[in-house]
């Protein structure tokens, strides 16, 4: 049987979601981890946007888009029942300016305009009102994890570890929570295994939970 082909990168925020969700919905994937600086030429041909993550379905269709790769996934099958708490709303205003002044914060040094600390704090206002959410309910939509938990959680992680103390000491006692929980969890764990970059004519390396 053909499998799909995932390209990937380990410690992408956006490939690390795809892959969560792939995983929680029993979809095994030829997995290809790809080495930014030296992108294959497959990866290429499949999207020349050069991004990851990058999903080549058996029949060629090409899903080049991270969300999309979620949806797509949880479509085939949803056992946790991700897709009843998909927010558009929240996981734009992450994608987008939470995104925008965590770069910034985290890589002061590749952009030309000041104000690491300024982004810094721009950032966490952007996450008060998960807060909000998180001080009624364990997660962001409700009782139990669902795709806007992990279409998030890359990003928080992220900004989380740029200063651990700092964060640490914010008045985000659920945040805070949230993020340990789901960092601790076997499926976190499941899809942060480290693959060698992929070369054209190596083994497949198949990724999933039936593998």
């Amino acid at each position: 049987m053909t499998l799909p082909v995932l390209y990937s990168f380990r410690r992408c925020p956006y490939a690390m979601r795809a892959r969560m969700a792939l995983w929680v919905a029993g979809v095994t994937v030829e997995l290809r981890e790809v080495k930014l600086a030296a992108k294959p030429p497959a990866l290429l041909a499949a999207s020349a946007k050069g991004t990851v993550p990058v999903l080549v379905l058996a029949e060629g269709r090409v899903i080049d888009e991270s969300l999309d790769i979620m949806r797509w996934a949880l479509a085939q099958h949803d056992p946790e029942n991700w897709l009843a708490g998909d927010d558009p709303a929240l996981i734009a205003a992450n994608d987008g300016p939470f995104k925008h002044h965590l770069d910034r914060a985290k890589y002061p040094g590749r952009y030309e305009e000041n104000g690491e600390t300024d982004h810094r704090a721009a950032a966490l206002a952007l996450l008060e009102p998960l807060e909000t959410r998180l001080a009624q309910a364990p997660y962001l939509c409700g009782e139990t994890r669902s795709l806007t938990d992990i279409a998030l959680l890359p990003f928080i992680r992220q900004f989380a570890a740029i200063d651990p103390e700092w964060f640490a000491a914010q008045p985000l006692p659920g945040l805070q929570a949230w993020l340990a929980d789901l960092l601790a969890s076997d499926l976190f764990a499941a899809i942060m295994p480290k693959f060698a970059p992929w070369r054209e004519g190596d083994a497949p390396v198949l990724f999933g939970p039936q593998t």
